[in-house]
């Protein structure tokens, strides 16, 4: 069974178009990874709306400490030096030298690539103005409104978070030193494939209400 999706929104106070809508693009938003993307370049103007959508995320204390890098066209030969460099700082008996091209590869793969960063606030004695996980949350929040913006435009992509997309000879080559973070990259194009469909698990399964007696 999965989650029955509210239609009926008469008996609310709120504006019913522009709910709907905003809901129809939380429920189109999927990941779709590197095979499903197009190496159809995007236009500049299109990454910048989504980076603003990212920009108006919430955070705790106004730090906003979301920190993107693009790299699209030609730019994308700087990310694969940087994900060539984190190979080739794997000790003896690492990844072989087809592993490191494999990685270069990789960073065409998609026409454009958004490195994303955490860059913490920080009082005049260094200490952070808020927790790591606050900031950590703010720039998933961030990420969150520019893959809705991306879905909502056309795009495909996906968050990608483990690898080489959170090596630390990656971080220091976009300038992450720590407390900085390097959380991943959002890779987006134009689908190769039809849009995936999902489904998720009923929400009574994850909510518990405690009305007014």
């Amino acid at each position: 069974m999965t989650s029955v999706i509210p239609t009926d929104l008469s008996a609310s106070p709120i504006d019913a178009e522009p709910a709907d809508a905003a809901f129809a693009t939380i429920l189109r938003r999927r990941s779709m990874g590197l095979s499903r993307l197009k190496p159809d370049p995007v236009d500049r103007r299109i990454i910048e709306r989504m980076l603003e959508a990212a920009n108006w995320a919430p955070s705790h204390g106004d730090t906003e400490p979301w920190r993107f890098t693009v790299f699209s066209g030609e730019g994308r030969e700087t990310l694969a030096e940087l994900f060539e460099a984190a190979h080739r700082r794997e000790p003896a008996g690492g990844p072989a030298r087809g592993a490191q091209e494999g990685a270069r590869k990789r960073a065409f793969a998609a026409p454009v690539w958004i490195s994303i960063g955490m860059s913490p606030a920080r009082k005049e004695d260094g200490s952070l103005v808020m927790s790591e996980e606050e900031e950590v949350m703010a720039v998933a929040c961030a990420v969150q409104n520019l893959h809705l913006m991306a879905s909502a435009l056309g795009l495909a992509g996906m968050w990608h978070s483990k690898g080489v997309s959170v090596d630390p000879a990656v971080a220091r080559g976009l300038g992450l030193e720590p407390p900085a973070r390097l959380l991943g990259f959002f890779m987006c194009g134009w689908p190769a494939t039809d849009w995936l469909t999902s489904a998720r698990r009923p929400l009574s399964e994850k909510v518990h209400w405690v009305e007014s007696r």
